[in-house]
Order: structure tokens, then C-alpha cells, then sequence
């Protein structure tokens, strides 16, 4: 390992330096110099002994029988893949054994994408019959109510997700298969360095009974629509069924993931726990440092590889929540309590729901892998281990802190608590601005009455 690719920065850490940096630059200073010591110091260490400081191995090629044994993940959650796969949602396809491929892989031309195709097709049509009858509706509409033309927009922005799939979910396929074999080569990693496998038995339930729910809760979401709206015709439903199922299905992907990434997280802050314990850890804690980086790794990914389809989703969340909530209040101000704008206030609880399953699950998840490992690694007691293993925890730490656990859509925004919060503040603002624009339109209204009734009580 050469020290000669590191910038030459020289650090004297004297009265006078310091008052010139900040705390953030004495910082990255101080990180520099210790990278750099401890890089010399492996160089010095190289043949002369076991190093104190241990690197990252190269990337090990894995027997293919043994990934497949041991990917508990796919095994456990292999029918939300199905269930995607015949929608036509995400045409990524598991490869055969002998093949020299990733266990996952996607192709433009395989046989689940031209499923995917036919699916797409076919669905397509009715969205468009669908779609065709709403816009004429909209445009029909100039000599209505503002508030009849927003009803349509509502259920046009619904349709938005079936034409943007193609843009947003099956362009970024290679990702979503790269996510995947992250996931499986973690599992063997982590039999290899913690000589245990890591199981996740509770996610079969779980995402059989979300394949089911998302279905179901699909067909009560439109239905309740066709009962409660006044101009939705039975028809139109056969265009929302699978758009509604397929947002059920992204919103279970996320609260899979998020929940698999917890438990990894729990078992592998076990064994940290356990090792600490033992006489001269640090070795261990190195390999474990990079297992933890792996799992930080594939948080990111996972927002990476879907960054598209939920950026959409958060969109089609805000647009439709805000039109939806008012014509609720609108529905209110004008007939009081009907069964129109219940319909309305299901949608708007419907997409709020989702909205929270994701920021939620997202917090907790960087929560138990990020800070659940710094209170481990902060409650050693350091004067009880030896250098190299303090060394390590040190390291550790930094690894937390410059690698953060986040869950972020490609740089486009941070999935987090936080998003909630923000996007109900927008909704606020947009809903104030147009309720402002429904009392102008009752006070303009209210001023002709007069005018229009006086040439007859003139006559």
C-alpha cells in the first residue's frame, strides 16, 4: 500500500495553528494524519510480523450452491419478486447455476421482460381508454365548477405511475439486480467471519400477507371510489386495480428491506458485543467493521437502485394529497358531510399511510445501524482492551461517521422522519393558497346574485 498517493499535508497541531482552523477543519486534519501514521506504521509492520492494522481482503468469488443455500433473504422474500414479476413491474430474473453470472440478473431481452412487455401492453390500453375519458371530461368541463374540475386532475395524477414505469422502474434494473447480489454475497460474508448464518424466518409471513394485502387493499381503495363517487363508472377501476397494487407493492419492498436490514443489524451488534469480550478482538473487529460497511453500503443502494420509482411516488403522494384534501373541504364548505368527499378522505389517509410506512421504516432502519452501533462501540470500556482493538473501535467510529446509514433517493432527497414533516408543511401552504381561491370564487359568486335578480324585479 503505497503512502505516497496521500496529499502532503503537514499537521503541528501549535497554539497559534489552531486558532486559525475551525473544528471542522482541525478535524479532517487530524483524520489525514492519523490515515497516514497508520499507514506508515503498516508499511513499517509489512514482513516483519502480524501488523497491528488490518486491510480489507480482496473481493472472494463465491461458490454459486453455497450463495444459493445460504440466501435466506431471497428465499424468504422470493414471493414479492414473483408477485412483481408477473405485474411486470420489475423484470429481474434469478440465473441459472453454471451460468458465470451474478445470481441475479436483468436483461432487456429475457423472458421475464418480455412478460413484462405483453403485461405492460395490455394494461396500457385500458389505462388509455381510461385516461382518454377523464381528459375529455377535464376539458368538457369550462362551464363547471372549479371544484368538478379538480376532481378529474385527482384521478388523472393516479394514472401517472402506469407511464412512468418504464422510465422509472425498468431503467434502473441493473441496480435493483446489483441490490440483490449485495444481499446475497453479505449473507455468505457474513457466515465466513461470524461462523454463524443469518436466518430471517419471521419475513416469509410477512411478505406472503403483504403480497395478499396489496391486492386487496387495491381493490377496497377503487371500489370504495366507484360506491362513493358519483362519476366513476365500473369500468374505469380495471385502469387503477394493478396502479394501486403496484404502489402497495413498493411500499412492502421498503418496509421488507428496512425490517431485513434492522435484524442483520441486531445479529451482527451481537456478535460485536460478544467479541469485545474476548482477548485481543481487533482482528475480528476488523472483519466485522467491514461487514458493518457492507450493510451501510447496501442502505444506500437500495434507495440508488429505486431512486426513480419512489421519487415518483413521494411526487404522485404530494400532488394527489393536497387536490384530495381540497376537494374534501371544499365538498364540506359547499354540501356539508356526503359520501363524495369521504371518498376523497380515503385517498388522502390512503397516500399519507404510505408516505409514513416509508419515512418511518427508513428512520429506524439508519437508526439500529448506525446509531445502534455507535452506543456499542461508545460503551467499551477502553482501558480494558489493548491497543490494536482500541485502534479498531476507533476506526469503527470514524467508519460511522464518515459512511452514514442513510437512505437517500441518488442524491434527490434523504428518506427520513423528516420527510413527513417537510411535506405536510407544502401541502399547508398549497391547501391554504387554494381554499384562499375557493372563498374568492363564493364572494364573487355571492356579488352577482344581486345584479342577476335585478332587472327582474325592475320588470
Amino acid at each position: 500500500m503505497d503512502t505516497d498517493s496521500l496529499p502532503d499535508i503537514v499537521v503541528s497541531f501549535t497554539d497559534n495553528y489552531e486558532k486559525i482552523l475551525n473544528p471542522h477543519q482541525r478535524q479532517i486534519l487530524e483524520d489525514t494524519k492519523r490515515v497516514r501514521d497508520q499507514l506508515d506504521q503498516l508499511e513499517r509492520q509489512r514482513g516483519f510480523g502480524t501488523p497491528n492494522l488490518y486491510v480489507r481482503k480482496a473481493e472472494e468469488t463465491f461458490d454459486p450452491d453455497e450463495m444459493d443455500e445460504r440466501d435466506s433473504f431471497y428465499k424468504t422474500t422470493k414471493s414479492l419478486l414473483v408477485l412483481f414479476q408477473l405485474m411486470g413491474v420489475m423484470p429481474i430474473m434469478r440465473s441459472i447455476k453454471g451460468s458465470g453470472q451474478e445470481r441475479t440478473t436483468f436483461s432487456w431481452t429475457s423472458k421475464a421482460f418480455i412478460w413484462a412487455y405483453l403485461v405492460y401492453f395490455f394494461e396500457t390500453i385500458i389505462v388509455c381508454l381510461v385516461a382518454r375519458a377523464r381528459f375529455i371530461m377535464f376539458i368538457s368541463s369550462s362551464d363547471k365548477k372549479f371544484d368538478e374540475v379538480i376532481y378529474n386532475i385527482i384521478f388523472l395524477s393516479i394514472l401517472l405511475p402506469h407511464f412512468l414505469l418504464p422510465f422509472a422502474s425498468w431503467r434502473n434494473g441493473l441496480e435493483v439486480a446489483k441490490f440483490k447480489n449485495m444481499w446475497t454475497n453479505f449473507q455468505v460474508r457474513y457466515l465466513k467471519v461470524t461462523g454463524e448464518a443469518i436466518e430471517f424466518p419471521k419475513l416469509e409471513p410477512i411478505t406472503w400477507t403483504l403480497c395478499v394485502f396489496s391486492w386487496g387493499c387495491s381493490m377496497f381503495i377503487v371500489l370504495s371510489q366507484f360506491y362513493l363517487q358519483p362519476e366513476f363508472p365500473f369500468f374505469h377501476t380495471f385502469a387503477y386495480y394493478h396502479i394501486l397494487a403496484m404502489l402497495n407493492g413498493f411500499c412492502s419492498l421498503w418496509f421488507i428491506n428496512c425490517t431485513a436490514f434492522g435484524l442483520a443489524s441486531r445479529a451482527l451488534q451481537g456478535h460485536v458485543s460478544k467479541i469485545i469480550r474476548s482477548e485481543k478482538p481487533s482482528k475480528k473487529m476488523a472483519e466485522y467493521r467491514n461487514l458493518w460497511v457492507d450493510l451501510s453500503h447496501m442502505m444506500q443502494q437500495l434507495g440508488k437502485a429505486y431512486s426513480n420509482m419512489y421519487g415518483i411516488y413521494c411526487l404522485v403522494i404530494f400532488f394527489t394529497t393536497i387536490i384530495a384534501s381540497y376537494g374534501s373541504l371544499s365538498e364540506i364548505i359547499d354540501h356539508g358531510v356526503t359520501f363524495k368527499e369521504l371518498g376523497l378522505f380515503i385517498i388522502v389517509v390512503y397516500f399519507m399511510t404510505l408516505l409514513f410506512i416509508i419515512c418511518n421504516e427508513a428512520h429506524h432502519a439508519s437508526r439500529r445501524v448506525g446509531l445502534g452501533f455507535q452506543e456499542v462501540l461508545l460503551n467499551v470500556n477502553l482501558t480494558t482492551v489493548d491497543i490494536s482493538t482500541q485502534r479498531e473501535i476507533e476506526m469503527f467510529l470514524v467508519a460511522i461517521d464518515k459512511n452514514p446509514p442513510t437512505m437517500n433517493l441518488d442524491g434527490y432527497a434523504n428518506i427520513n422522519r423528516e420527510l413527513i414533516t417537510s411535506n405536510l408543511s407544502f401541502m399547508a401552504t398549497y391547501l391554504v393558497v387554494l381554499m384562499q381561491f375557493k372563498l374568492t370564487l363564493l364572494r364573487q359568486s355571492s356579488r352577482k346574485l344581486p345584479v342577476d335578480y335585478l332587472p327582474e324585479e325592475n320588470m
